[in-house]
């Protein structure tokens, strides 16, 4: 693989919570942890946790707006999370193919023996 993997990037969209809000956000721009909190079966307190660990692995960036702040996905971060995420995929194909090679050459010897 040429991309390196990114531990933290990876776990802070492991969690399913976190994905949606990533989904929502690129839906709509941008909103606020309260605005968010109102679409899933969290609390606006635990989409704060979760939008301040997206925060931290960099795939979203809040800015203030009054007294809220407003989150929007940092679409570089974002393509560079699917760019690992295909390499890795891919990786994954050319082993899936090399394992089931093996198999077949191990079935074909297999059958040829009386």
């Amino acid at each position: 693989m040429t991309t390196a993997v990114d531990d933290d990037l990876w776990s802070a969209i492991g969690d399913p919570t976190r994905r949606r809000l990533l989904d929502l956000l690129l839906n709509q721009g941008s909103a606020t942890a309260t605005g968010l909190s109102e679409h899933l079966p969290v609390t606006r307190q635990a989409v704060a946790k979760h939008l301040a660990v997206l925060d931290r692995a960099g795939l979203v960036h809040a800015h203030a707006e009054g007294r809220e702040k407003q989150f929007r996905v940092d679409e570089a971060q974002l393509a560079r999370a699917v760019a690992q995420l295909t390499e890795v995929g891919n990786a994954w194909d050319a082993r899936l193919r090399r394992i089931k090679r093996i198999a077949e050459t191990i079935e074909k010897k297999t059958e040829r023996k009386p």
